[in-house]
């Protein structure tokens, strides 16, 4: 049997090697690796969608955090203690001591 008849007799290699496989296996490499729109920027795409999801639900935490807090601070009492722990504020004619703990480790 010849080389000729062998590649003949197998289907496989028909299909392969029909024009319209070939040109479908190209267009397909191609969209998937080389279009602007391929499969690996959506995947790129797709991880920085996520990553920008993550930080809005961060920064949505940090707004209700930061509402409460001024909710909290409408109260004159709230906010001299506030003032008084956050920025080391005093009345006249008043000694402020800060103690330090030293952590041993």
């Amino acid at each position: 049997m010849k080389v000729n008849e062998k590649i003949q007799g197998n289907t496989f290699l028909k299909i392969i090697t029909n024009r319209y496989v070939l040109i479908f296996i190209v267009f397909l490499v191609w969209m998937l690796f080389f279009d602007e729109n391929s499969y690996l920027n959506h995947r790129e795409y797709n991880k920085e969608i996520e990553e920008l999801k993550n930080s809005i639900e961060f920064y949505q935490k940090e707004i209700d955090a930061n509402k409460k807090m001024i909710e909290a601070l409408q109260d004159p009492e709230r906010l001299e203690k506030y003032a008084r722990e956050a920025y080391r504020m005093k009345k006249e004619n008043e000694t402020l001591f800060l103690i330090e703990f030293d952590t041993l480790d």
